[in-house]
């Protein structure tokens, strides 16, 4: 884990005590809310519908047991005892007293912790696999660059004042488990036919108002010119992305509207200018920052273990939870966990003062000190041993961590929605609490399989509703709320967006079309076809038609 230097330091004390004056000068009646508002926005700390909102970040989803049981601190002191983990690898908190806001910043700052371009039109958290440096898929590990990059985009004077957000994400395996494709940027490693280290860059990918997949706009660039060449995207973006309507000031709206040509034209015409200058990375600075993501002191294990064997066989609440929460690793004797934070009737995302210290108290144990956050809202320990996965099991259970949902459809991502935003057009978490509640049976959720399904309270879509297998989109209608299902999304090497099926539905409706989209799933599944294969497979039309046959009738009988 990257550890910072007296620069690093010292950037996020100033930072810390620039941010306290200014919000004694709001406080006192000397600044406006407009002119507040940029100034908090650069630390995280949005005014959300009820009360602040405080983001911090977690680059690349990478947390240390200290950092972690500084969060659950900051949890019980300044908040009501929870926070919530996002899709972005950040945590959240959404109750922090305005006025105590730099004393949270003061504490994070002793863990090496912030709220740094967590909000506002900058580069945004960096993210990548929450598997990286583990996978037996990972080509090389994406976590040295990812890092490199964010000290580069950290306090970019040029970049601090975009026409909208920007984020970038890189992957290093085989299979895409940081949903490059949806990202303003995402940088995919891999070895050319020479073995040597390069990036297929893409560009302009985003969902929110007007979703589209990136486009590939660079095969081969070697790894040395992965600042300078996001430079030259930035560049262009900086100076053509439309800054007169904010629906449409994401650099996706600028690919579109030059077409993916020109656009990628105009990239190489700035990066020449660019890619032999300061910002080139050496091999140097690529070793010295790749020493902190070194392997921890991994002991030699072998593959298998009799006692691990004999609980799989005898245990089905155990083999259960191994079935859907443990995952392969690279080295032989271990393996990654999942702890789930979607137990039936708790936001998904969310963990208690109480589980972020019990999860860091395991992680010291059992995984080298160190954890994950998942873009789907779960935390993960990289590092355990098959021989201690079963008391694993039993201390994540006793914690409500267990639950061996993963990839099943209440494994729900969620956004806080319209009990905390005020961005969004409906609650989201009412939404995602039907659901579990009406498939509350774990039996049938295993036999259904993996799906996805994706919750967002507005267009900004920070569920990522339109990459669900089932997306859910909170909707306005005549100050009602109202809710949006489309089907067909999925993220990963063959990304897609979902497909509306038809008109939207009340709140009380949702739970029971996601059974009648199951419905036609277990009636027309091929044998191990998963949901999104058979969306593929079929089309919407038996899923729309299933849908809506009952409210048609309804409806008829009204005329």
């Amino acid at each position: 884990m990257y550890q910072y230097d007296e620069i690093d330091q010292r950037n996020v004390d100033e930072r810390v005590a620039q941010f306290r004056d200014q919000t004694r000068r709001f406080l006192a009646g000397e600044l406006t809310e407009d002119e507040f508002r940029p100034l908090r926005l650069q630390n995280g700390l949005y005014i959300q519908r009820y009360a602040p909102m405080l983001r911090i970040a977690i680059p690349y989803g990478l947390l240390s047991s200290k950092k972690l049981r500084m969060l659950a601190h900051i949890a019980r002191e300044y908040d009501r005892g929870y926070a919530h983990f996002s899709t972005r690898q950040n945590i959240q908190y959404n109750w922090p007293p305005l006025e105590r806001v730099p004393d949270i910043l003061a504490e994070l700052a002793t863990v090496q912790m912030h709220g740094i371009q967590t909000s506002g039109n900058c580069i945004r958290n960096i993210t990548t696999d929450h598997f990286a440096g583990i996978a037996p898929d990972e080509i090389v590990d994406p976590r040295p660059l990812a890092e490199i990059l964010r000290q580069w985009s950290t306090f970019h004077p040029e970049f601090a004042y975009l026409p909208r957000k920007f984020k970038i994400a890189v992957n290093g395996a085989a299979e895409d488990r940081a949903v490059i494709q949806m990202h303003d940027i995402g940088l995919d490693l891999y070895r050319n036919a020479a073995g040597e280290l390069t990036l297929r860059v893409w560009a302009g990918g985003g969902l929110g108002r007007t979703p589209i997949l990136g486009s590939k706009i660079r095969d081969d660039l070697p790894w040395q010119h992965a600042i300078t060449y996001c430079e030259a995207v930035i560049r262009v973006y900086n100076r053509y992305g439309r800054r007169d309507n904010s629906f449409k000031a994401r650099i996706k709206i600028l690919v579109k509207a030059l077409g993916v040509d020109e656009f990628k034209r105009q990239v190489e015409e700035e990066w020449a200018q660019i890619k032999d200058g300061p910002n080139t990375i050496t091999p140097q600075e690529f070793e010295r920052v790749s020493q902190y993501f070194a392997p921890p002191a991994y002991e030699k294990l072998d593959a298998s273990s009799v006692s691990f064997d004999t609980k799989l066989a005898t245990e089905p609440g155990f083999a259960n939870w191994v079935k859907r929460c443990v995952h392969a690793h690279k080295i032989p004797g271990y393996r990654a966990v999942t702890l789930s934070l979607k137990p039936t009737g708790i936001a998904p995302g969310d963990a208690t003062t109480e589980q972020m210290e019990a999860v860091a108290d395991l992680a010291q144990r059992y995984s080298f000190g160190e954890l994950r956050v998942s873009h789907e809202q779960n935390l993960i320990l990289a590092d355990v041993k098959i021989t201690d996965l079963y008391v694993l099991w039993q201390a994540a259970r006793a914690h409500g961590l267990a639950t061996p949902n993963i990839g099943l459809l209440s494994d729900i991502i969620c956004c806080p929605g319209g009990d905390f935003c005020s961005l969004a057009n409906a609650k989201s978490i009412p939404i995602a609490m039907a659901i579990q509640e009406r498939f509350d049976d774990l039996d049938y959720l295993h036999d259904i399989g993996d799906i996805e399904l994706n919750i967002s309270g507005c267009m900004n879509a920070c569920g990522h509703h339109h990459v669900g297998h089932i997306g859910i989109l909170g909707v306005d209608k005549d100050g009602s709320e109202w809710y949006q299902v489309s089907i067909g999304g999925k993220q990963g090497n063959d990304a897609s967006l979902g497909t509306v099926i038809g008109p939207s539905f009340a709140a009380d409706e949702i739970p029971g079309v996601v059974e009648k989209l199951l419905q036609v799933y277990v009636q027309e599944r091929h044998d191990d076809e998963r949901f999104i294969d058979s969306v593929r497979r079929l089309g919407i039309a038996p899923f729309k038609a299933n849908v809506y046959a009952g409210r048609d009738r309804k409806e008829a009988a009204h005329v």
